[in-house]
């Protein structure tokens, strides 16, 4: 039978990304949710389609969120919704032409969202809600709808971040634990009781399942072809199965929940999976008289979009570089990196960092969000349709995004700063993600306290321009770039020509100095040794020395040269990097702080 290889599991993304990794207010509980349900079912306009300005009624008039707070989950669930990049550049210019709050508030009352798929994605910020059970005994509590994980899967859980936004082991159990409020949450209310729990022998309409296909996906047969759960149940012998009539164009709720606890199971492409049988990608590198191998692993060449996803641990040490289209539109997760310099230099879905210490990260744009957890010492540059930071201390973040940055309960002595690098397909790889230089809001950051309100406890500050210095990645690639996208803030390039200016002076005082032959030499020599002194303090001389190309010895494909300590020499469509020598390194090195 076909229902024997139907598999159905919880798609990556919406955990991912959607899930916000604070607890969530009090009134985003399924009490109020099941209210909501009811009255946007009831209220003009609010079905099939929620506007800005109604969702703003609702959760500042009846649940009593703060406006700040209803905008951020409206843009994040917005954030995960299909946009071609045109249409994204245009509402971005749209935006940029705001001179004033009640014309921000004019656009922003155009945008609209699916109501029932925002329904679902505002009960699954219960993901990161914490259980007075979790606090005691540091997990939840074996459930009965939860299939128990092997032992291969335990590892690799130990080996993720317990961050369960990436945890697909998470995503199945909340979906077995809550099917029932979940479905619920999509019946019509001539289906419920007035308890709001829904009556004998309801019925699940074919638009509620087509916004179920927002969490849910799978495949049928022998096919490895990936639907959404409505398409899925398009074909005649599942639809039987899910209690479908062809009368009432509806499904069984009781029938419909049945089958989908018979067929969910792990995502096939989810971390467990990648780690457990995705390409893998490593090297070796001499640190300190011991062998540190970093790990990588990817699942680009078989997932469908959305789950595609790259893995990185371990970088220890190392300069990493890397612009191919294995990495284009991908998911991408930095764990437990230390002292590393890294570069990806290529169109991003996301980004996360995790528990990396001590390390420079610059990304190619990333179409969603770029996500810092439990991060130490480290700086990230990056273009993004969101920045996020939680639990992380003395980060810094040169960011050009046009949503404000999210400052998460944890954080303490966080620098924001303007973006402040550029590579020569940079604009290029804006354009394929829909990212434009205006609006940039990356000083005014939105700081979420640990029950998910807004919060005034401002753990940041902003980069004094007299601390500023332009970043200059140091490889080789082809493109049109040659300056940072949308320039520099005036106060900060006010700052940069004034150093430019005291540079000049200097020549001009050397110059007219009239140094004798000798004298020069003497004074070279000096002056290097001073350079040289300043590298190894300044922890820049690793990094020099890592962009020196290394002897590239293997063979082509999927081997260590693929990704190289120094650079990776991809000859892919994306283009090719090269390191641009010593001289042009040390001049990146120290401006880049």
């Amino acid at each position: 039978m076909e229902q024997d290889s139907t598999g159905v599991w919880p798609r990556l993304e919406p955990f991912l990304l959607g899930a916000l990794q604070v607890p969530p207010p009090a009134k985003l509980s399924l009490h109020y949710l099941r209210k909501m349900a009811a009255y946007v079912r009831t209220r003009e306009g609010c079905y099939p389609r929620l506007a800005w300005t109604l969702w703003r009624h609702i959760a500042c008039g009846k649940l009593q969120l703060a406006e700040d707070l209803a905008w951020l989950y409206f843009e994040t669930f917005d954030l995960l919704t299909p946009h071609v990049p045109e249409e994204r550049l245009g509402w971005a210019e749209a935006l940029s032409q705001c001179a004033c709050a009640k014309e921000l508030d004019r656009v922003r009352g155009k945008l609209s969202v699916d109501t029932l798929q925002f329904l679902l994605f505002l009960y699954m910020q219960q993901l990161n809600r914490v259980s007075l059970r979790t606090s005691l005994i540091g997990e939840e509590w074996p459930s009965p709808r939860a299939r128990s994980p092997s032992p291969s899967s335990d590892r690799e859980a130990k080996t993720s971040s317990q961050n369960k936004n990436w945890d697909d082991q998470a995503h199945l159990t909340f979906v077995q634990t809550h099917l029932s409020d979940l479905l619920e949450l999509l019946l019509e209310p001539g289906q419920l009781s007035q308890s709001g729990q829904a009556v004998r022998d309801s019925q699940v309409s074919a638009e509620a399942v087509q916004s179920l296909g927002f969490l849910l996906e799978g495949c049928a047969g022998r096919g490895r072809t990936v639907h959404p759960l409505h398409r899925l149940l398009g074909r005649a012998p599942l639809q039987a199965q899910a209690g479908f009539s062809k009368l009432s164009r509806s499904f069984s709720l009781q029938q419909l929940q049945a089958w989908l606890r018979r067929t969910l199971c792990l995502n096939p492409f989810g971390i467990s999976a990648c780690l457990r049988s995705g390409k893998k990608l490593a090297w070796a590198q001499q640190v300190e008289g011991s062998i540190k191998r970093a790990k990588i692993a990817r699942n680009t060449h078989m997932a469908p979009p959305g789950s595609k996803v790259v893995l990185m641990s371990q970088v220890f040490r190392q300069t990493l570089a890397k612009n191919s289209d294995k990495l284009a539109g991908a998911n991408i997760k930095l764990h437990r990196c230390s002292e590393a310099f890294i570069y990806l230099l290529s169109p991003l879905r996301s980004v996360c960092l995790d528990k990396c210490r001590n390390s420079t990260v610059v990304l190619g744009p990333v179409e969603t969000s770029v996500h810092v957890q439990s991060c130490e010492n480290v700086t990230v540059v990056c273009v993004a349709g969101r920045v996020a930071v939680g639990a992380s201390s003395h980060c810094t973040l040169h960011a050009l995004t046009p949503s404000r940055p999210l400052l998460l309960p944890g954080n303490t002595a966080l620098t924001l700063g303007p973006f402040h690098t550029h590579y020569p397909a940079l604009e290029d790889d804006m354009a394929r993600v829909g990212l434009a230089v205006v609006p940039n809001v990356w000083d005014r950051p939105l700081t979420l306290g640990p029950e998910g309100n807004p919060h005034d406890n401002a753990a940041y500050r902003l980069l004094p321009p007299g601390e500023f210095c332009p970043m200059a990645i140091p490889f080789q690639m082809e493109g049109d770039t040659c300056e940072v996208p949308g320039g520099l803030p005036p106060l900060y390039r006010k700052a940069v020509d004034e150093r430019e200016l005291r540079v000049q002076e200097w020549q001009k005082t050397v110059k007219d100095a009239h140094l004798i032959k000798d004298q020069r030499r003497q004074f070279q020599a000096l002056v290097e040794q001073k350079f040289h002194e300043w590298l190894l303090e300044s922890g820049h001389r690793q990094q020099l020395d890592c962009l020196i190309p290394p002897t590239l010895t293997s063979g082509p494909g999927e081997s260590s040269g693929s990704w190289v300590d120094a650079y990776s020499p991809d000859h892919s469509k994306s283009g090719e990097m090269n390191p641009e020598g010593p001289r042009q390194a040390a001049g990146q090195t120290s401006t880049a702080r």
